[in-house]
């Protein structure tokens, strides 16, 4: 059994690229309601609160996620400022660490070429690249169940005597494995304990209910994962009681059984946005779950089919849990980029080596898919400039004075387009001509140039459209002594761009006082269009304009 030799120049070269796509732009655009606000606007208030221990939204108590991610982001903006660089920064650093750590598993199960592939099929896949571009939770949650949960896997091969090297003793991958496990829930919370436990349980089933672990090794590394979140839990617990864990407990209750915020959705939701969010690796990762010679299988180490399995396990624990969950929300699914991609390296690798070819029916499929982000990207650029004559097709007045906002389109934006194009035929003749290796850099990598290229093209249009005259007022009226407020919709822009500071006054808390009451300021409120009829029955504000969809009223 000998060592796996890592290369560390594809290692730091593989980062470095990650850190080339990952880090541009971060701060080009506003951050966006609600998930990418909410969360930076928690770091910000921990910041002006000198606290941070204890989660506050609006300066009132947030009951919702624990605070690891949001400690990340206090960090960042202590070093560069509150701002959307500083909010999104800790993804794009997730997101170097993941590609790497990818390199490295790959090149320990199977040899760097493996390694590169699999780093390059997340790299180079839509949704995956894009997660590592904003500022919400998934990406550093996803990674610490990945690594619990591949710790676990490591503890029994070693246990097991799995003809792989793994240096560590046995203790040490079960301690791994319990840290980062507990690490994933003080991220987001105790789901985070089912994603590692339930691919397990699956396994057990799969052994004939043979605990491949031992029960004292499994007791263990659950005690582990329960004593990290006491580092966050426990203390909670003494200072402020048993509030945050009755608050949080009774909202992950109603997350999985209710459509949270109207976030509703078919059951089939997750399979549709992981086929064609992670275009173009999806594609590949359908062939390793259709029918694989035996020829090739029989080939393979213990330990490589062995993880294949666990792939498996978690690609379709993932899928089917969260098309239970009433609440369907792109990113819930995320957590399968991970076997997903691997799958793809797989097969690419199987394509590489000869053993598999490359069937006609992913040609279609990946022309079918491209050819859909292909379009967007062309009738996008259409819409804006021709949004005058869309606007009486709406019925929504809120849409209609979207497409009222002054954005320049100048049609370069279909550049992207025309580059997906591009680089989807060149490397689909790679591949029928049998250079693989250069379709899979021409595909992957192109394919992460076309998502910072439509990031870079569209971002800051779409955002025009969507909440940028709400988010220019808030800074506006971040210089002045005042309240701010909404009507009628859920946001957190106004308490981030308008700089909120801690109230001063109990009662200016309270939206019905700054409605109706006799506030020592002036009272700013912003609503929809739709909803202005109930501001005129308040009879206390004075309408100020309107703007892209947006009413603002003032209160003096």
């Amino acid at each position: 059994m000998g060592k796996v030799g890592f290369d560390n120049r594809h290692g730091w070269g593989i980062a470095a690229i990650g850190a080339l796509l990952f880090l541009p732009f971060l701060g080009g655009v506003h951050l966006f309601d609600w998930d990418e606000i909410n969360f930076a606007e928690i770091a910000r208030e921990m910041i002006l609160r000198n606290d941070y221990l204890k989660p506050h939204i609006d300066f009132k108590p947030f009951y919702e996620k624990p605070p690891v991610f949001i400690w990340l982001q206090v960090l960042a903006m202590q070093l560069l400022g509150v701002g959307e660089f500083a909010a999104r920064l800790p993804n794009a650093v997730c997101g170097i660490l993941t590609l790497w750590l990818l390199y490295r598993q790959g090149t320990r199960l199977y040899n760097p070429r493996f390694g590169i592939l699999w780093a390059g099929s997340y790299l180079g896949s839509v949704l995956p690249f894009l997660y590592f571009k904003s500022g919400i939770i998934d990406p550093w949650f996803n990674l610490f169940i990945f690594l619990g949960l591949s710790n676990l896997v490591f503890a029994y091969w070693k246990r097991a005597n799995f003809q792989i090297h793994l240096p560590r003793p046995v203790w040490q991958y079960q301690l791994l494995a319990g840290l980062f496990t507990g690490l994933a829930i003080l991220t987001k919370g105790p789901v985070a304990f089912l994603m590692v436990s339930i691919p397990a349980g699956v396994y057990w089933v799969y052994a004939n209910l043979r605990f491949y672990i031992p029960l004292r090794a499994l007791a263990g590394m659950s005690a582990i994962a329960g004593l990290t979140t006491l580092l966050w839990f426990g203390p909670e617990w003494v200072l402020n009681g048993p509030t945050f864990i009755r608050e949080f407990t009774t909202y992950q209750i109603r997350l999985f059984s209710t459509a949270d915020a109207g976030h509703k959705g078919f059951f089939g939701y997750h399979f549709v946005v992981l086929l064609v969010g992670c275009f173009p690796a999806s594609v590949f990762a359908l062939r390793a779950l259709l029918r694989i010679p035996k020829a090739i299988l029989s080939e393979e180490p213990d330990f490589q089919e062995d993880f294949r399995r666990w792939m498996r396990i978690l690609l379709w624990v993932v899928l089917i849990l969260f098309s239970l969950v009433g609440t369907k929300i792109v990113h819930y699914s995320s957590l399968a980029y991970f076997p997903l991609t691997y799958l793809s390296a797989w097969v690419l690798y199987l394509i590489g080596e000869k053993k598999l070819t490359f069937s006609p029916w992913m040609y279609r499929t990946l022309w079918a898919i491209g050819g859909l982000f292909m379009l967007v990207v062309f009738i996008l650029p259409w819409i804006g400039k021709n949004a005058a004559r869309l606007i009486p097709y709406l019925r929504d007045p809120f849409a209609q004075g979207n497409l009222e906002a002054s954005v320049h389109w100048s049609g370069l934006e279909m550049m992207p387009g025309l580059w997906l194009l591009l680089i989807l035929a060149y490397a689909l003749r790679a591949f029928r001509r049998g250079h693989n290796w250069n379709g899979f850099r021409v595909l992957f990598g192109g394919t992460a140039l076309f998502v910072l290229l439509t990031l870079v093209f569209f971002i800051r249009r779409i955002e025009g459209y969507s909440q940028r005259a709400a988010i220019e007022f808030f800074q506006e009226k971040s210089k002045e002594d005042c309240y701010i407020i909404t009507h009628g919709y859920k946001s957190y822009a106004h308490l981030f761009y308008a700089k909120k500071q801690p109230p001063t006054r109990p009662e200016a808390q309270d939206s019905h006082f700054l409605q109706y009451g006799n506030p020592d300021k002036p009272v700013f409120l912003v609503t929809k269009v739709h909803r202005t009829h109930e501001i005129d029955d308040m009879g206390t504000f004075e309408e100020l304009y309107r703007k892209n969809g947006f009413v603002f009223y003032v209160r003096k």
